[in-house]
């Protein structure tokens, strides 16, 4: 995901100050923005892929909140961080397609049920054996994301923010418009219900969930920008 694999993006340096990309991009530069999609692509996607619980409709709602986003890089001010502000503007943009489409939330308890007879099978392979160890760690990556997919709305994105994301708990707090207290305890609390189905194999894949590889990095900047140009937001030449 590095900006200089981009074509055109010969100018832009990986570690290029973010607020002069900013400056750049506000003014149409392709290049600069494109920098800027990459080195938050991930954080974004995940954060709207906790609301929607969809890949394919995260990535539309994606490209929409970075459009959405590059229009309105103008009105930024440096008093905040880049990420915070570009996450308030995805997850606005998930939300308002869910209530949309009067999305409804899957019932918590049938969905935390694993049954003891298979979590067990799941970790009966010898740890020490590296092709069974990489098996091992697909399913229960599978098992994670689908936990967290079954978690409220309002304790998943928490959950996606602070421990998969990593973000500190201000970060998440001030994103979703929530006190801090109240990030604490909802992550506590989806911390429970995971636990109660994976057991303690939670922190073994948890990194891992839902993996966002370079070639949906490259469809979703691709995308954007093909829209920006048919929009005029930028000028490809620059």
């Amino acid at each position: 995901m590095d900006p200089n694999t981009q074509a055109g993006n010969a100018a832009i340096s990986h570690d290029d100050d973010e607020a002069a990309l900013v400056q750049r991009a506000a003014r149409g530069e392709e290049a600069a923005f494109t920098a800027i999609m990459r080195r938050h692509n991930q954080l974004l996607f995940r954060s709207v892929r906790s609301i929607l619980k969809s890949d394919a409709d995260a990535e539309d709602a994606l490209q929409e909140a970075w459009l959405q986003a590059w229009r309105a890089l103008g009105t930024f001010r440096a008093d905040a961080r880049l990420s915070t502000w570009l996450v308030r503007i995805a997850i606005n943009e998930a939300l308002g397609r869910q209530r949309r489409k009067s999305a409804q939330i899957i019932a918590l308890e049938p969905a935390m049920n694993l049954p003891d007879a298979d979590r067990d099978d799941a970790f009966a392979d010898d740890p020490a054996a590296a092709p069974e160890q990489k098996a091992l760690r697909a399913q229960l990556r599978r098992l994670i994301e689908a936990r967290i997919d079954e978690l409220p709305a309002s304790f998943r994105t928490v959950f996606m923010l602070r421990a998969v994301e990593e973000l500190s708990v201000e970060e998440v707090a001030q994103a979703l418009g929530i006190p801090a207290a109240t990030v604490r305890t909802r992550l506590f609390r989806a911390r429970s219900l995971i636990r109660e189905g994976l057991a303690s194999q939670i922190d073994l894949a948890t990194a891992d969930a839902f993996a966002f590889d370079g070639v949906r990095c490259d469809r979703i900047v691709a995308g954007v920008l093909a829209r920006a140009r048919a929009s005029g937001l930028c000028d490809a030449t620059r």
